[in-house]
């Protein structure tokens, strides 16, 4: 596994380093405290390439391997604090843009891929449901075909750029009876009648990405919106889970390295008692925890994506990647706050925001304990 990086890909990074400073960063604390979406950011993000990292040059995307993919997200995390505008790049990327290139028509790539490579359109991605969560395919939202349109009855919870997205990956069962092999996906488009995108949702953290329940009311969706065949929604939504479970805290990777030098910069200049505090042992041991957290974490994404663009299976890796990752990234902005002592506590020194960002990695894209079962079955427990 060769992990080193040519200068093209350093400097792909540090110009995304430097973006990401210079232009995602301003009014941020004001922006989490109304739940605002950084949209002038994300403009800025798909003029820079970002949304279309993976995605061929065919259809307007980067064409940028795995690796190289893995690693300027990595720098977006690292240069750009808005953790919100990061997820919901993320969710666009791994769970609207990829199953459209993989099972989308050409008809349906033309059509969306060169608008959500530029950030022109906003993708999204309808699983969960009320009842549903980590149990996906258990879901109640039907779509019954009529002709040549498929009528979809039925609502989706904890939906990720929904009061924003202007095309999402919907899925419904076409014959409950048939269970998992019943679930399909279709691409429905903002202002189609029938759907109704309701308030947005507030939560702890991660505010500045939008999220919403979507309800669907005789909403008719054309037949030629389908994504892929009939009844495929299962192998639809693995590919997509596999993606995101595995990169979505490629930029938290970076985050955690901020942490790291913010954490070292203060304990030497923060005095205590006649000295730096990070002469202190137990202040110097949580940094040190930080450390190793950040450089192990590394390892194990690169990884994932060496595997990934070598064409090896990696669905158990992209659980335990999701699993440490998201583990280590909590307890490292704990820490960090911690260190900080009182003025970590305060809102513009803009640590406790990470904090309250970093716990949603825990639950989003299948919690820890889904995770650590999913490991669990492949190791044959």
């Amino acid at each position: 596994m060769d992990l080193s990086w040519t200068e093209d890909q350093y400097r792909l990074r540090d110009t995304i380093v430097e973006f990401a400073r210079k232009e995602l960063n301003e009014g941020l604390v004001e922006r989490d405290r109304k739940s605002e979406f950084n949209l002038a950011g994300w403009k800025k993000c798909g003029e820079i390439g970002i949304p279309g990292l993976p995605i061929p040059e065919a259809y307007g995307g980067g064409d940028t391997d795995v690796m190289t993919t893995v690693h300027v997200l990595e720098g977006l995390g690292y240069g750009c604090k808005d953790n919100g505008l990061i997820f919901s790049l993320n969710a666009h990327m791994w769970s609207a843009e990829l199953p459209i290139l993989t099972f989308g028509n050409e008809a349906q790539r033309g059509k969306y891929l060169p608008k959500l490579c530029r950030g022109e359109f906003i993708g999204g991605n309808a699983t969960s449901e009320p009842e549903s969560g980590s149990d996906a395919y258990n879901m109640k939202t039907t779509a019954l075909k009529k002709g040549d349109r498929y009528v979809l009855n039925g609502s989706k919870l904890f939906i990720t750029n929904g009061p924003v997205a202007d095309v999402i990956v919907v899925f419904a069962t076409v014959n409950p009876e048939k269970g998992k092999s019943g679930v399909s996906a279709f691409l429905v488009e903002k202002g189609t009648p029938g759907l109704t995108v309701a308030k947005k949702i507030d939560k702890m953290g991660v505010r500045t990405s939008p999220m919403a329940e979507l309800f669907f009311d005789n909403c008719e969706v054309p037949a030629d919106n389908r994504l892929g065949r009939e009844g495929a929604g299962m192998a639809i939504f693995s590919h997509a889970m596999e993606w995101e479970r595995a990169f979505i805290l490629a930029s938290a990777v970076g985050t955690m390295q901020r942490l790291v030098e913010t954490c070292v910069n203060y304990a030497k200049r923060r005095k205590q008692f006649g000295q730096p505090i990070g002469k202190f042992q137990l202040v110097a041991s949580k940094i040190v925890d930080m450390k190793v957290r950040l450089e192990t974490s590394r390892q194990l994404l690169y990884r994932v994506a060496w595997l990934k663009q070598t064409g090896q299976p990696i669905y158990m890796e992209a659980a335990m990647a999701k699993l440490y990752i998201s583990e280590c990234w909590v307890q490292s902005t704990q820490d960090a706050l911690q260190i900080h002592g009182g003025y970590g506590y305060l809102t513009e020194m803009e640590l406790e925001r990470e904090v309250r960002d970093a716990l949603g990695s825990k639950l989003y894209s299948g919690t820890s304990e889904i995770q650590r079962q999913i490991v669990a079955q492949f190791m044959g427990l």
